[in-house]
């Protein structure tokens, strides 16, 4: 069996008894990155006085998971084998996902177990959704997409969770304040550990806030819904086809809703008006 097992994202103490057993009993590991994971198991065996025997890892990162996919003997499952994110649930924000979906292709067995997750934690918080949310991992670092990025989250009908760094927290909400300076939000560092922080209030007021505050840790920010948003009035490829507009406008249009080409949508608009 193949288990993908959450590991402790603050406290030690959030780790799972079942989760123990099977980092007893797992003979191979896939760690996203094998240093951390001997430190995990070496401050774990302390805490819970228990002897985990040395373990095989293997490096299963974002840099090498294609290459050893590619290479690897569906066969090495007969065996029970973990895999373990740095912190956190396997598969989110991690290379999880792409070992996930080579056990569904080559029909190997898994089990995934529950556990510590950030953006749950940081939404439970925040008190900005009752129910439906957005969660979008990591924006682009820099550029155009950043900013497409932020926007696509201030735009959402629903609350948005965003992971950050500390290098880049103070700008994220300094771009957000600047875009919509009383967009409620909610920011929290260091979920489950000794200095774990909350702030919440208007996009400009939290700002000021981290102006002055300790922003070593990892990050996760809450956006509010964007209540202008909530009547859904979404823009539909039919709205487009009915408008009286020149076809290669229209072609632009539905590319933008589609992402087909331009010319592809102009070339079958043609034919259908013939």
């Amino acid at each position: 069996m193949l288990y993908f097992i959450p590991t402790p994202i603050g406290n030690l103490g959030d780790i799972s008894f079942r989760a123990l057993e099977l980092l007893k009993t797992c003979e191979i590991f896939f760690c996203e990155d094998t240093r951390i994971s001997k430190s995990l198991l070496l401050s774990l065996s302390h805490k819970f006085k228990i002897d985990f025997k040395t373990k095989k890892m293997i490096p299963f990162h974002s840099h090498n998971e294609k290459e050893i996919l590619k290479n690897l003997n569906p066969e090495i499952f007969s065996q029970d084998i973990a895999f373990l994110s740095d912190a956190g649930m396997p598969g989110i924000s991690d290379p999880g996902y792409a070992l996930v979906d080579f056990a569904l292709k080559n029909g190997i067995k898994f089990e995934v177990l529950p556990g510590a997750n950030a953006a749950l934690v940081a939404l439970v918080s925040s008190a900005l959704s009752e129910k439906e949310f957005v969660f979008m991992g990591f924006l682009a670092n820099k550029g155009k997409d950043r900013i497409k990025d932020i926007q696509r989250a201030l735009n959402h009908s629903y609350a948005s969770i965003i992971y950050e760094s500390p290098k880049r927290i103070l700008s994220l909400v300094e771009q957000i304040s600047f875009i919509d300076e009383n967009r409620e939000i909610f920011a929290i560092k260091e979920i489950s550990k000794k200095f774990e922080t909350k702030f919440k209030g208007k996009a400009k007021e939290v700002f000021n806030e981290l102006k002055e505050a300790n922003l070593n840790g990892e990050w996760v920010l809450v956006i509010s819904k964007n209540h202008q948003n909530l009547n859904h009035n979404s823009l539909l490829e039919s709205d487009i086809l009915e408008l009286d507009i020149p076809l290669k406008t229209k072609s632009k249009l539905l590319s933008k809703i589609n992402g087909k080409s331009p010319k592809e949508i102009y070339a079958k608009l043609l034919l259908s008006q013939n």
